[in-house]
């Protein structure tokens, strides 16, 4: 969706490629409707909506005069007084005189400072001043202010300084400004309305919004109030930084007169570390030195005593009100806004383009698209031409409602009315048709912007070829059209790298790069950044490290941000020695390093467990006046958990907790397993609840929790986790379902394991080997006598095949979940190949517990066909289905080849023996078997301890 700019302005670049939902919320408002209605000639009404009935007949008599007042006035003429539509119609100033020739020379000349003494040493200051105000660069104002100084009779006047700060603000050369205010006020010239508003202003664009409402304060304390410009500026300032109430209120406060000192005071703008003043960078100077220069006796903190300050005022500029419909459109207060409509028409204060596109765009992006086509037609009947940004505005909006034939329909009209598309119009047509697959009608908007001479920008081509138009974005770039094409210049060589790395079409975009210079098109500085970034971000390091060296040498400038990529780049790939002669390449070129140069070293270090080296990292970066961000802070108290410094990780959580936002779950979730392994329990709890409240709590985070409360033996807690993380839709990975199933398998909830394996394995969650120590364990526990547990284990250990399938099928028939068991089963004996006997015997038990013994017997059948020889395993299961069927004689014939020795003696074998006469109801015989066992195996140990000692170790995952 559109959004509007600064009051004064919708620029192009207000609006973005994608047609987006607004960021006000879509909500209806009675009072707007009315206000909005007198626009309103198709005969509807926002009354007969149903959804702003009953408010509608709630609303007093105050709001109806504002609506009969608006609707009266919005048809009246006689009111109105037509400003210029926009900037873009403003003529450039002509000068008369020398001043054209001199213009020509210092763009045309080489030797400056030749053309400055042969021209300019006679000129007087309003003709200086044109010179300084033409200049395109900060570098040429300061020159060419510099040199005027150096003149025997000039006179320091405060609209050069005035430039001059602008200028130095615009380029965010702080102490630069810095020397250049001081030196104003030690030459006596003293600061306007028109010094301070121009601070607020670049301070404001360049997002230091504290400092800006500092100049105001200072300008107050100078004795100085604030003009309707400089209001607008402040209100600007604040509107753009979402404080809308704040802006609110120092715009209603200057109509009054008054100016409340204590609403300008924001956070302190100096940070304290350990007690002692930290070194204070040039963004916040303002606080210090700037403000002690030229400063006067203090007035009080709430001023209105004087009568210029007490009076009551009214706004006379159509700039100001334009920034107040867009302050309260942005804001949501409809009502508010139409207010300021009103009162524009009602004070004759001249409406302009901007003034109605603002409101187009107010009322649409709150769902009132019928109003704001409203509201064009009212602009066209006061003579006031709409321009291609107000059709942009429509198109954007219609299209963001879902209604394209309309939104397209504004893009047709904008040529019918005689305008021209502009490149956010086509970006805007081009990203609408591309969402909805629309081929031909992108080939036609294609054409119809190359016959213009325009071109598709940086942000529509990556657009294409997701798309699947590669062939189309490609054949506008290399022109492979019916008509001539002019040499492409480095900007479009600079976009096509760029879509070619958002498709991540690496040897497209170095190919296409290393073509340049065969065309007459030298790489700049966007341009290795560009592809440097590039291969970084797709860890083709090698590639990247050499274009830096490339770029180097060229005698270009790489960027902060591309140092930072290729860092980021070695850190991540564990080549931290790569990352510091980086780091100290870019403290060599003179770039500065950022909170992200920063946080990938810390980061890199941490990952590594080399703890003093991110800390060293930590201290340089603090040094060096770069604030700690929640990332940075995060990286450290990983540092701190690989080498299990629990009293270090929680200093730094605690300075997470003060930062917006709080900890992330990375930085909960590790000091949470800093709490598990010394058993802190209540600690870990109320992280763990707090990342439950954050919506942050991951598998990790259970997974952790179930490990505390194992070890800590509150099974009934751990369990209480577990069936929570499984409710929570975290168990995705074969990880998390190891630890869930062994948390159930601990608390002997066996039945729960054998069901999350079959979710698993449906999940196509193919089982690993922490999986099969789980499911051994829960044999062990099952009662499965340990020669078979033993046999799987070894047989999955050494890689045989079916031998997990083998494990899965007894762990199904041991919990009760025969279906399952024996469809693996089926599978498995339907392959007509030759298995091992574990295979056989793992098969046996399954159809034995089931029921199904003449299935079960068929397959020791089946296996003594293949050659395999019985194993005590195979007995075990055979005297189960002989108990379950009431053969004795099967019973009694393994019983005997046990006693005779013709079966080495087996405890597990008698106990199984002795089961299969108990369930056969003959337990005479069972007793006889039992004392046979006891006189066997007298003074032999038991393998239980040793049992419970490998199921530890197995559950500890």
């Amino acid at each position: 969706m559109l959004q509007i700019c600064r009051s004064g302005e919708l620029s192009r670049e207000s609006l973005p490629p994608l047609v987006l939902p607004s960021k006000l919320p879509r909500l209806h408002f009675p009072c707007v409707a009315r206000a909005f209605s007198g626009f309103n000639h198709t005969g509807r009404s926002f009354s007969k909506n149903p959804d702003f009935v009953e408010q509608g007949q709630k609303q007093n008599s105050r709001e109806s005069r504002v609506s009969l007042e608006f609707k009266i006035q919005c048809h009246s003429r006689t009111l109105y007084s037509p400003a210029r539509s926009s900037s873009s119609n403003v003529k450039k100033k002509r000068y008369g005189g020398v001043l054209p020739s001199i213009l020509r020379s210092l763009v045309s000349d080489n030797d400056l400072e030749k053309t400055l003494s042969s021209s300019c040493e006679n000129l007087n200051p309003k003709e200086q001043t044109v010179i300084l105000k033409e200049q395109s660069n900060c570098e040429r104002v300061v020159r060419f202010f510099e040199f005027f100084k150096s003149l025997k009779d000039y006179e320091p006047n405060v609209i050069h300084y005035n430039i001059v700060l602008r200028a130095l603000g615009r380029a965010q050369k702080w102490d630069q400004l810095r020397l250049c205010w001081i030196e104003m006020a030690k030459n006596g010239v003293l600061p306007t309305n028109n010094t301070y508003g121009m601070l607020v202003d670049v301070y404001g664009k360049a997002g230091m919004v504290k400092e800006a409402l500092l100049w105001i304060k200072h300008m107050r304390l100078r004795g100085l109030y604030p003009d309707e410009v400089t209001m607008n500026t402040v209100v600007r300032v604040l509107k753009d930084a979402e404080d809308f109430d704040r802006a609110d209120r120092f715009y209603k406060d200057w109509c009054i007169g008054r100016m409340d000192l204590n609403d300008l005071e924001l956070d302190s703008m100096i940070d304290f570390d350990n007690g002692s003043s930290s070194a204070i960078s040039f963004k916040h100077f303002l606080s210090t030195e700037l403000f002690r220069t030229g400063g006067r006796n203090p007035v009080s903190e709430s001023l209105g005593s004087s009568d210029t300050e007490s009076s009551v005022r009214k706004p006379r500029l159509t700039s100001t009100y334009n920034t107040l419909i867009d302050l309260y459109g942005k804001a949501g207060r409809l009502k508010d806004a139409a207010d300021v409509f009103s009162e524009m028409l009602k004070s004759g204060v001249a409406m302009d383009t901007i003034t109605f596109n603002t409101m187009i765009f107010t009322c649409g992006s709150h769902g009132h698209l019928p109003e704001a086509e409203s509201l064009l037609t009212k602009m066209e009947e006061r003579g006031i031409t709409p321009d291609t940004k107000t059709y942009n505005i429509l198109l954007s909006l219609y299209a963001g409602a879902g209604n394209i034939e309309a939104a397209l329909e504004y893009y047709r009209k904008i040529r019918k009315v005689g305008l021209f598309p502009d490149i956010v119009t086509h970006r805007a047509v081009l990203h609408i048709l591309c969402e909805r697959n629309m081929v031909q009608e992108v080939e036609t908007v294609i054409k119809e912007m190359e016959k213009s001479g325009i071109h598709i920008d940086e942000q529509s081509l990556p657009v294409l070829m997701k798309m699947g138009l590669l062939a189309e974005a490609e054949a506008v770039f290399y022109g492979k059209r019916d008509y001539p094409r002019q040499k492409r210049g480095v900007v479009e060589y600079n976009v096509m790298i760029k879509a070619y790395g958002k498709a991540e079409l690496y040897d497209k975009a170095f190919s296409l790069f290393k073509s340049m210079r065969n065309h007459g098109t030298w790489p700049d500085e966007c341009s290795y950044n560009s592809l440097i970034q590039m291969f970084s971000g797709g860890d083709l390091v090698d590639h990247a490290r050499e274009l830096l060296s490339e770029m180097r040498a060229s005698g270009l400038k790489p960027k902060c941000q591309t140092f930072s990529s290729l860092i980021a780049c070695y850190a991540r790939l564990g080549q931290l020695s790569d990352a510091i002669d980086v780091y100290e390449e870019m403290i060599s070129a003179g770039v500065k390093p950022n909170e992200v140069v920063f946080g990938s070293l810390i980061n890199g270090f941490a990952e590594s467990g080399t703890v003093e080296e991110a800390l060293r990292h930590f201290r340089m970066m603090e040094e060096s006046g770069v604030s700690a961000n929640k990332i940075v802070l995060t990286s450290l108290i990983k540092a701190y958990t690989k080498v299990g410094c629990l009293e270090g990780a929680q200093h730094v959580y605690e300075k997470i907790k003060e930062l917006d936002g709080g900890p992330d779950n990375i930085a909960s979730n590790s000091i949470l397993n800093l709490y598990a392994d010394p058993g802190m329990v209540s600690e870990a709890r109320c992280v763990f609840d707090s990342l439950k409240e954050n919506c942050g709590a991951d598998g990790f985070s259970f997974a952790t929790m179930m490990y505390l409360y194992k070890s800590m033996g509150m099974l009934d807690e751990a369990i209480d986790v577990a069936d929570e993380m499984k409710q929570s839709g975290l168990l995705r990975d074969c990880s998390s379902y190891n630890k869930v199933m062994a948390c159930y398998v601990r608390n002997g909830q066996l039945r729960g394991c054998g069901e999350l394996l079959h979710e698993m394995i449906n999940r196509k969650i193919l089982p690993d080997t922490g999986t099969c120590n789980v499911l051994v364990t829960a044999l062990k526990k099952g009662g499965i006598p340990i020669e078979a547990v033993t046999r799987l284990e070894s047989s999955y250990q050494e890689g045989k095949p079916y031998a997990r399938q083998a494990i899965i099928i007894t762990v199904f028939s041991l919990v009760g979940l025969h279906a399952y068991a024996l469809e693996s089963c089926d599978a498995i004996i339907n392959a007509e190949i030759r298995f091992d006997s574990f295979v056989y015997n793992a098969s046996i038990y399954a159809y034995g517990s089931s029921g199904q013994i003449d299935k079960a017997l068929n397959i020791f059948m089946k296996m003594k066909d293949e050659g395999l020889e019985p194993d005590v395993v195979t007995y075990i299961n055979l005297v189960g289905c002989y108990g379950k069927a009431s053969m004795f004689e099967g019973v009694k014939r393994i019983y005997s080849q046990l006693k005779y020795g013709e079966i080495e003696p087996n405890e597990s074998l008698f106990k199984a023996v002795i089961d299969a006469y108990r369930a056969a109801n003959k337990p005479d015989l069972a007793e006889l078997v039992n004392q046979e066992m006891k006189f066997a195996f007298e003074g032999h140990d038991s393998e239980s301890e040793v049992e419970g000692e490998s199921e530890d170790i197995a559950l500890d995952l």
